[in-house]
């Protein structure tokens, strides 16, 4: 068998995913990698041989022998990017958000179509244990028929990851509703078993805004998670730019029924998801996000007068070695398999196409008095090529 020979726009960072597609003689290796900071290719050629080709411009990896590329650059990139290497035929693995607005994503969409090109996003939480095993338990029908779901999610190292580079800036990110809550939108969508039809939502700028120490805009941010940065009006360094909200919450209505929340908070102490879903005949729920080794999920089906903590069963999960819980060499091997192989997968073009449409949306509702609005639908044509 020989190597799949894979490229990686966007090798500093997020980059790094592609470290384990980097496999010599065992089905993959990385030969190419393309950054605009050019101190990251000292590191590429630590992990990939010093015979690994570098640049700077894309289009040159692009032209080179590949049979498949990693774009993991910032998400305004996407759209640009995945578009050039889809219409080369390069296999295409794109980090989420699949693009940061509606159109981009349905433009990529169209351009793996036109080119026959395979397009795969990395929603790798569907991967995560925690997820696997919250699907499996709906799937089975412990908890009956999916009435309602939400997610609160606490991000603790908010104010360092988002507020102190592009991040912070909407035209770059559209907000963090979109850019952060895309995994949890996905998985809700994916946990129900449909996709937002129509979403409200409200939010605001309620705490960052306060904080005026900026960076200058010829410096580039420090988003390193720093434990002595708290409390969060303490910071500092924060972007020039700075118009995201750092509290979201959206209320969405999906295609089947289903009825969802999501709510995201940017200066919470602990950083943490969770997840409840609630049925015809019971409910379950996350504690911890399936990365800690306390985490697991948890099933009430019972009726009580009263709360019980420990639920009926409780289901503990495994825990993998690697990025992300294990999450991140599990969806890039996936990947690798759908490239050679194709078949089956747990991710969804179409779906991460859906996540980025309910976040824009909720995004514009939140900014204009909290007016419902519906989500466009996909194009039929691309909905039946991709589904």
């Amino acid at each position: 068998m020989e190597d799949l020979l894979i490229g990686v726009i966007g090798s500093g960072g997020r980059g790094g995913l592609a470290r384990y597609a980097h496999r010599p003689g065992e089905g993959s290796r990385v030969v190419a990698c393309c950054d605009v900071d050019r101190s990251v290719f000292e590191r590429n050629m630590a992990w990939y041989g010093q015979d690994v080709f570098t640049t700077v411009d894309y289009r040159e990896l692009l032209e080179r022998d590949l049979d498949a590329v990693f774009v993991t650059t910032p998400d305004y990139l996407h759209e640009e990017h995945a578009v050039a290497a889809l219409q080369s035929r390069k296999a295409v693995y794109l980090e989420k958000p699949m693009a940061i607005t509606i159109s981009g994503c349905d433009r990529i969409l169209r351009a793996a179509k036109e080119n026959s090109a395979t397009l795969y996003v990395g929603h790798n939480m569907r991967h995560f244990a925690v997820i696997l095993k919250m699907k499996e338990l709906i799937d089975s029908g412990a908890i009956g028929q999916v009435k309602v779901a939400w997610c609160r999610h606490f991000v603790s190292y908010g104010g360092d990851a988002y507020f102190k580079d592009w991040h912070a800036d909407r035209t770059l990110s559209t907000g963090l509703l979109l850019q952060k809550g895309a995994h949890d939108i996905d998985v809700l969508h994916w946990l129900c078993g449909g996709y937002t039809e129509t979403v409200t939502a409200m939010g605001g700028l309620t705490l960052y805004d306060q904080v005026t120490d900026r960076h200058d805009p010829r410096e580039r941010g420090n988003a390193r998670f720093v434990q002595s940065n708290w409390p969060p009006l303490t910071q500092t360094g924060m972007n020039p730019v700075l118009d995201v909200e750092d509290v979201s919450m959206m209320l969405m209505r999906l295609d089947n029924g289903v009825l969802a929340s999501y709510q995201q908070c940017h200066y919470a102490p602990d950083a943490w998801r969770n997840y409840t879903v609630i049925g015809t005949e019971g409910r379950i729920e996350n504690l911890g996000d399936g990365i800690g080794e306390d985490s697991c999920v948890r099933l009430w089906n019972v009726r009580r007068d009263g709360y019980s903590a420990k639920g009926d069963e409780t289901f503990p999960l495994s825990h993998e070695t690697g990025g992300h819980g294990g999450g991140d060499p599990s969806i890039v091997a996936e990947f690798l398999r759908y490239v050679r192989e194709g078949g089956e997968i747990k991710t969804s073009p179409v779906a991460a196409r859906y996540s980025v449409a309910a976040g824009c949306m909720a995004t514009a509702s939140l900014r204009n008095g909290s007016a419902p609005y519906p989500v466009p639908p996909l194009d039929e044509d691309l909905l039946a090529y991709f589904g």
